[in-house]
């Protein structure tokens, strides 16, 4: 049996669970950067490593074999009886779905069983963010709840990921008029990446607007910042890193909407998210984005 979790917190806690099988962390980020239709095989492994080595400031060859290594694993699928696909309802995890989805949708399963334990919530758990905040044996108590993948919700998967990889948004909007039933928590997460898309009003999407408006509010260190921007907007799933490009776009457009304080310029621009940046960084509106932010200023 394979399971497939979505990063490595989650999977390293199912390691410690009664639960049979191998465990495999699925590390990527497809809710940044490049994902553009046609692209495969290799060219798409490139493109993806391209930008996972910019952002995240690990070595370009070591991404493009992390991702090869993936892929060699997902291609392990015919030696096990059952593979089991482990997500959450957030945009970030429901975006690796569907690609994982897409990605067996292409292939004959023959005898291997395709699973899923897709949650939004545990009981007991108020606020509840992911699979890696529980214990191993709450982990173990999901593995009855999986259900098979049904032949609709590979079809659907496909629709929506070839939809997301699309230049035209509105390529989303026809899937969201479709049923989207088979996967309960699509529709909420591709309707919140379309209010990515620059808003009419001030040329910022949602998760912009929000971080703009908590850092107004007075939260200028990053790691209260990035607390209460998950609180705020748990659905997106972003972590610390992804917030953090988030944050350092602001500060790099050719207008600068925020400022950030507290660390050398250089530890900046090399676009990783550190421990120092972490502890010391401070955010605040320069008058341009507190303008945007008052929807005066047309981005």
């Amino acid at each position: 049996m394979l399971h497939i979790h979505n990063g490595d917190c989650s999977a390293d806690i199912a390691k410690q669970s009664s639960l049979p099988g191998e465990h495999v962390a699925w590390r990527e980020s497809l809710i940044t950067g490049p994902t553009p239709v046609g692209h495969l095989g290799d060219d798409w492994r490139r493109l993806r490593a391209q930008h996972l080595s910019e952002a995240y400031g690990v070595e370009l060859q070591e991404c493009e074999q992390g991702l090869l290594s993936q892929e060699e694993t997902l291609a392990t699928f015919g030696e096990h009886d059952e593979v089991v696909l482990w997500f959450e309802h957030d945009l970030f995890c429901q975006l690796h779905l569907l690609y994982l989805l897409n990605w067996f949708w292409r292939r004959d399963l023959r005898k291997t069983k395709l699973s899923l334990v897709c949650v939004a919530d545990f009981p007991g758990k108020e606020g509840f963010h992911g699979l890696g905040e529980l214990m191993p044996h709450e982990f173990t108590s999901l593995f009855p709840t999986r259900q098979p993948v049904t032949r609709a919700q590979l079809d659907l998967a496909t629709s929506a990921w070839q939809a997301y990889c699309s230049a035209n948004p509105t390529d989303i909007g026809q899937v969201l008029q479709t049923d989207t039933s088979a996967l309960p928590f699509l529709d909420a997460a591709l309707r919140v990446h379309l209010e990515r898309f620059p808003a009419a009003k001030n040329g910022l999407g949602r998760i912009e607007n929000r971080a703009l408006q908590l850092i107004h509010d007075g939260l200028n260190r990053f790691s209260d910042l990035f607390a209460k921007f998950s609180e705020a907007e748990p659905v997106y799933g972003l972590g610390d890193a992804q917030f953090w490009l988030a944050l350092r776009r602001l500060s790099a457009a050719s207008q600068p909407l925020i400022t950030i304080k507290g660390i050398a310029n250089e530890e900046i621009n090399q676009h990783v998210l550190t421990p120092d940046i972490v502890r010391n960084a401070k955010l605040e509106l320069t008058d341009f984005g507190k303008a945007v932010l008052k929807t005066k200023l047309i981005l």
